[in-house]
């Protein structure tokens, strides 16, 4: 998938790098498939803000995606492939040959006239979805369950994919781009091949506006604040500011935030590599 660099004719666009769309064959959503959304801008229930840095943004829509493909047995085929607002990869519209429509996560490869397929029995083909047990060994995943029939819940953004490297028992082995290697029931679903948009990460916004298009607001560091404001902030001239940690104090770098006692520690054969 290309993306496109703009000339220099602007500040704005020195430096700007978007995704070319090339492989987006409409630019409506399927109707039936949709839902509004309302805008928080980081506030609660009471007005009052929990997050900062959210707020404007371009209105959007919600496209219901299909992450279960739960419609076994069932062939369908590709209509579309559009863009979602609401995540990094691209989506698909595929319609059951009992003429069910519903969106799913579109892997990369996977063409409009295509067909897929999801359940026992199906061939290993990109875009299928099939039970880790019956899925060939070395192969490349996404949109992977974590428990039986909830849906899928790991390697769902843009260019990520996931190794099915072993079984043992009732688990399957999956490397994780992270670098972390889990254990997963045999039972659960799993996705064949790649997500699509893999260049999703070499865009660059080249402004601050767009920046402001995606809903997210200015931030300022915490060097640069006061120290009744941030930990990190005063000092005289450019100080450090320390070590580097957040707002309420909770260390960004160093500090272990996850729980000893979580149940599913027991399922992962080793850590995610530490940079």
């Amino acid at each position: 998938m290309p993306v496109k660099k703009y000339n220099p004719v602007t500040p704005g666009s020195r430096f700007r790098v978007v995704n070319a769309y090339t492989e987006i064959t409409t630019d409506k959503p399927e109707k039936s498939l949709t839902k509004p959304i309302t805008k928080t801008g980081g506030r609660n229930r009471t007005g009052k803000m929990t997050v900062r840095q959210r707020g404007g943004g371009h209105k959007r829509t919600y496209r219901v995606v299909d992450f279960k493909r739960d419609k076994d047995g069932i062939p369908a085929i590709v209509k579309t492939i559009e863009y979602d607002p609401n995540r990094s990869a691209y989506i698909a519209l595929v319609v059951y040959a009992d003429g069910e429509k519903r969106y799913i996560i579109a892997p990369n490869g996977l063409k409009v006239g295509g067909s897929i397929l999801s359940g026992p029995g199906a061939p290993p083909n990109v875009g299928n979805a099939l039970l880790l047990s019956e899925i060939p060994l070395g192969t490349e995943i996404h949109n992977i369950e974590l428990t039986p029939g909830k849906g899928a819940a790991m390697v769902r953004s843009a260019g990520t994919t996931a190794i099915l490297s072993g079984r043992e028992g009732k688990y399957a082995s999956i490397k994780l781009p992270s670098g972390e290697t889990r254990r997963v029931l045999l039972t659960c679903k799993a996705v064949m091949g790649r997500a699509s948009n893999p260049d999703h990460s070499l865009r660059s916004f080249g402004k601050a506006g767009s920046k402001r298009w995606t809903g997210r607001r200015p931030r300022v560091r915490g060097v640069a604040m006061n120290p009744v404001d941030h930990p990190m902030g005063g000092g005289e001239g450019r100080a450090s500011g320390g070590h580097p940690m957040s707002r309420t104090g909770i260390m960004a770098k160093g500090q272990k935030t996850r729980n000893r006692n979580k149940p599913s520690n027991k399922l992962i054969i080793s850590r995610r590599k530490s940079k």
